[in-house]
């Protein structure tokens, strides 16, 4: 019996244990729902990472009730504004004057919420972008620019203090250059550009790209017909400007010497083609680049993060003046055979047998480079035929299967380029390789050699690219277009907006020696001052988009400019070895014309349309004006 009771007694209090026990727990329980909804409703303040001191800026106060009525006050001034069905509520153009930590107070109801919100002068926010340009221009190398451009950044995000500058350094690496990389689009825009390298240097190892030079050169039979081959092939190697330069300029230099044809005029047609077709063709090495810093700084802006990247760069390729010039003029000079200035001086010499200029330096062999094809192959033209038709057939096919709606319009702007670009360029790949293992051009791993050296000529300017991702990051969040705007919506006419880009551009570029770089630091800045000015002035919707489109052909066709007359530029250095011409006569002799196409695209071009007037007018008034000036001026070596 008593171990019976026993039993009992701790049955009884072994309840009694666990009741307990779930007691406390429900009240944790409730306590932890309580909590969680009271943080889920708590109102919020959003605000800038940092505010600009006189410089109006945004903010809000979330997780309100929808419809109740919320006040905003700081340093004794307080706005009121009605939360919307999201339970948000919107405190736009509120404009701080002091400086250091300042202090906002939200209230809804009953529920208050207080927020340090740090405010630095307004020039802080332009500091890193130019310094960026002022380091590029000094030490004529973008990457150490855009490094030291993201760091001041990140340090002003900060404090302008030993701690601030630590972490700031820190963050540039572990924040920002990671955060670039770490966007899906990004990384496809990425892949993308090295999957069109790596076939770019399949195609050119196993023959075919010389195959269709040599199919065009062995046409030629006069200097007039030879300069025009070289324009062609120029015009057929469009989506790579590297491959273009080394593969026409070498082989066609045979060519051109056996016709007495100059190394200059070769190495400008060649120069003068490379760059100029890989900035305007829709599938390149470069429209990966351009469409990335596009996108960025269209993210940028409110109302704007749902166009299309790709479909701005189609709609801007009319307003690319100096491109389209640049190509036309080549072939000008080509078919008239007309010069003047220094290259009419190098054709009068060639005409004598003597095609390399006096002052011949010695120029690094290409014998070692990737981008050559391998000794003793057979040559065949559809080796790089059928990759290149069957990447553009891809790459078509995927935007009008990813996109819908009734018109081509319609289904451009919803479709998904990122991964049509993905699509396409790996198709393009997988059949160069098919191809030519298929053949035993190439063994497996001399092709995969072949890829990697071709990925391998993308991997620098995809650095560029990742570190203009990172600072584009870092001005955002400096309101560095706010205060941009702020500063020159009232002083600049809209309308020379382009203008002004082109010749920023250009200025840049020809400092640099670098297309890309320049492309990197100023598209951030420039889209966003162009969308803000528009606003201002009302246009901004499709009576006015002809101004944002302007300003990134601008952009980019500047920068090919500033690039064409920079002896700095490596597309110009390499010019000058593709094609064994001193590397000094082949800018002096280039210069001229490029100033001449790139005068005449500003003040035809570039100036009008920012006025309205259709691209198509400016192209023939620029084209007939480049023809009368080289009718006029220009004379026959021949004569």
């Amino acid at each position: 019996m008593p171990s019976t009771k026993c039993g009992r007694k701790n049955n009884i209090n072994t309840r009694k244990r666990v009741a307990k026990y779930h007691a406390i727990v429900a009240a944790v329980a409730l306590l932890l729902a309580t909590a969680i909804s009271f943080s889920a409703n708590a109102i919020e303040i959003e605000a800038p990472p940092v505010s600009l001191s006189g410089i109006a800026m945004d903010y809000a106060v979330i997780s309100v009730a929808p419809g109740d009525t919320v006040e905003l006050s700081v340093g004794g001034r307080s706005w009121r504004a009605t939360a919307n069905d999201e339970g948000r509520a919107e405190f736009p153009e509120i404009t701080l004057e002091n400086r250091g930590h300042v202090s906002f107070r939200a209230t809804a109801g009953d529920e208050s919420f207080e927020r340090s919100v740090r405010v630095i002068p307004a020039w802080i926010s332009v500091l890193p972008a130019a310094m960026a340009i002022v380091i590029a221009l000094t030490l004529r190398n973008v990457i150490p620019a855009l490094l030291i451009g993201l760091w001041l950044g990140a340090t002003a995000l900060n404090s302008f203090t030993f701690k601030g500058a630590g972490i700031g350094l820190l963050d540039t690496f572990q924040v920002f250059v990671r955060g670039a990389l770490a966007d899906s689009d990004r990384a496809s825009i990425v892949l993308f550009t090295m999957m069109i390298g790596g076939m770019v240097g399949i195609i050119t190892r196993n023959g075919g790209m010389a195959s269709i030079v040599l199919s065009i050169v062995s046409r030629a039979k006069t200097a007039v017909g030879g300069q025009i081959a070289v324009w062609l092939m120029g015009l057929m190697i469009f989506f790579d400007d590297y491959s273009n330069t080394l593969v026409v300029g070498n082989t066609a230099r045979s060519l051109t010497d056996h016709l007495n044809i100059s190394r200059e005029k070769l190495a400008y047609i060649v120069d003068s083609t490379a760059a100029p077709v890989a900035c305007i063709a829709l599938i390149t090495t470069w429209i990966g680049y351009q469409i990335g810093l596009i996108d960025q700084a269209l993210e940028t802006i409110d109302g704007l993060g749902d166009l299309q990247a790709y479909t701005v760069f189609i709609q801007s390729i009319p307003y690319s003046f100096y491109p389209i010039l640049a190509i036309i003029f080549v072939l000008m000079v080509s078919a008239t055979g007309r010069d003047f200035g220094p290259m009419y001086t190098a054709e009068l010499r060639a005409r004598k047998g003597e095609v390399k200029p006096v002052l011949a330096e010695e120029l690094p062999s290409l014998e070692g480079e990737d981008l050559v094809p391998k000794e003793n192959i057979p040559l065949r033209a559809f080796n790089a035929f059928i990759p290149i038709i069957v990447m553009i057939i891809a790459l078509g096919a995927s935007l009008i299967a990813l996109g819908e709606g009734s018109t081509l319009t319609e289904i451009l702007a919803s479709t998904e380029p990122y991964k049509a670009m993905m699509y396409s360029s790996f198709v393009g790949v997988l059949v160069a390789a098919s191809l030519t293992i298929g053949q035993k051009i190439l063994s497996v791993h001399e092709t995969v050699d072949a890829w990697y050296g071709g990925l391998r000529a993308t991997l620098f300017g995809m650095i560029i690219l990742v570190l203009a991702w990172s600072l584009s990051d870092v001005t955002a969040e400096l309101s560095t277009a706010q205060f941009l705007v702020t500063l020159f919506a009232d002083s600049i006419p809209i309308a020379l907006i382009p203008a002004i880009a082109f010749i920023l551009a250009a200025i840049t570029a020809f400092t640099t020696g670098t297309s890309w770089g320049t492309m990197a630091i100023l598209m951030p800045l420039v889209i966003p001052l162009a969308w803000a000015v528009m606003q201002l002035n009302g246009i901004a919707d499709p009576s006015g988009m002809h101004i944002l489109y302007s300003s990134v052909a601008c952009t980019l066709a500047g920068a090919v400019w500033g690039d064409h007359c920079s002896p700095i530029s490596d597309t110009t250095v390499l010019s000058s070895i593709a094609s064994g011409c001193n590397h000094i006569e082949h800018v002096r002799t280039q210069l001229p014309y490029a100033l001449l196409v790139g005068v005449v695209a500003l003040v035809v071009g570039t100036i009008p349309g920012g006025y309205g007037l259709p691209p198509w007018i400016s192209i023939v008034a620029g084209i007939a004006i480049l023809y009368g000036t080289l009718i006029t001026i220009g004379r026959r070596a021949e004569a």
